[in-house]
């Protein structure tokens, strides 16, 4: 019997804003008392929070689907996003057109570019003792990143944030904002798609993306752009957020920082960790296509479950001592990049740069701490001021 206050909790769940304040304990508590709930918020949505129900779901994409869209509430633009937002069969057609992109061989052949990415955003700042690294380091590394990969132009990298920052951080309080970033982008999109149709082709991701086939056809206008919408919302704020909150972590446990400088083999497993515990990726929604039993609750077809991954990645059922970030933790099967066939095609990709970053950033800097006076959230990318108390080697 679920008591009052857990209901109310369960009523009142949301996963975004001011909710992550107080998350994990939410988490822990929804888990225990309510692992199957429903919010009101958002129009009413049901949501999953134990890690054995999340997978389960997502290996039934035709109970669960993900039309019309994955995000709660949804990212702003008017048609599905591809591949992210569309059902099978199409879904692993749109899938196999750009997956070679992601490759674990086409990702090691992008480590150079990835590591003198970080490299030189560290000497901007170098010989600075007090720095935003949100700011100077994890916001702008990805976008770097990603502008070289798919062939964007990096001055235009202050539009792209903004358009970022209000599709994502804006949704749940300024709606008209989001829908106004992402028709903005949208329109970038395709003016650069279009430009670059009558270009030679370029080995880059919007380059296969014009060269890519569907069923033995070429990808129509709108599939381009709702490709390349994907390709562009996907690749940056998920991996600065995890690198911020990677490094607000370990500004503040000296002793995980001291076996990631002297042991530099640790930052993959490291990585896994940061992924599973702070995630931006705090939740995916699917929607129900058939009448369903789910934790004794009945589901009708057309409601919306929120699957929860950062409460399933915290289940003591799966992790031991769930809550503990665990730097050499093994092994780690979070679900950070989902588990089943809508698993994040580009987390080859995050791994790398996540790795990279890190690694970079611990050579150069061993030591460093919270500004003192700052309280800085887990979450998301606002400023997370450092002060870098030493310099390792070069």
């Amino acid at each position: 019997m679920v008591n009052d206050r857990v209901l109310a909790l369960a009523r009142d769940f949301r996963h975004h804003d001011e909710g992550l304040d107080v998350a994990f304990e939410v988490y822990r508590e929804l888990r225990e008392g309510c692992p199957v709930g429903f919010s009101e918020h958002y129009g009413g949505f049901w949501f999953v929070t134990r890690f054995d129900d999340i997978h389960r779901i997502e290996q039934d994409s035709e109970t669960f689907a993900v039309s019309p869209g994955m995000l709660l509430p949804p990212l702003g633009n008017e048609r599905p996003g591809i591949p992210i937002d569309v059902d099978p069969p199409m879904h692993g057609t749109y899938r196999r057109a750009m997956l070679p992109a992601f490759s674990p061989q086409q990702i090691d052949r992008l480590e150079p570019m990835v590591r003198r990415a970080a490299v030189e955003l560290l000497d901007a700042f170098d010989g600075e003792r007090a720095v935003d690294v949100a700011a100077r380091y994890a916001v702008p590394f990805p976008m770097v990143v990603f502008c070289e990969l798919a062939g964007l132009p990096t001055d235009e990298s202050e539009k792209l944030e903004d358009w970022i920052n209000r599709i994502f951080y804006v949704r749940t309080h300024d709606y008209d904002s989001t829908l106004r970033a992402a028709a903005e982008l949208t329109t970038y999109i395709t003016s650069i798609l279009e430009a670059r149709k009558g270009e030679e082709a370029r080995d880059d991701l919007f380059g296969r993306l014009l060269t890519a086939e569907i069923e033995g056809r070429p990808l129509t206008d709108e599939e381009l752009a709702d490709y390349g919408f994907i390709l562009v919302v996907a690749g940056l704020d998920t991996t600065a957020w995890v690198l911020r909150s990677s490094l607000w972590y370990l500004a503040q446990h000296p002793e995980d920082r001291a076996k990631l400088h002297e042991r530099p083999g640790l930052v993959v497993t490291a990585v896994e960790e940061f992924l599973r515990c702070l995630s931006s990726v705090q939740g995916m929604a699917r929607t129900v296509t058939r009448d369903v039993e789910l934790g004794g609750h009945r589901l009708r077809a057309g409601d919306r479950v929120l699957l929860v991954f950062g409460a399933g990645n915290r289940d003591e059922a799966k992790f031991p001592d769930a809550d503990r970030i665990v730097i050499d933790r093994q092994p780690n099967p979070h679900v950070a990049f989902g588990a089943g066939i809508h698993r994040c095609m580009g987390s080859n990709l995050a791994r790398r740069e996540l790795r990279v970053a890190l690694e970079e950033f611990l050579i150069r800097y061993p030591d460093f701490s919270l500004t003192p006076g700052s309280d800085p959230a887990w979450y998301g990318i606002d400023p997370l001021p450092l002060v870098l108390e030493g310099r390792g080697r070069m």
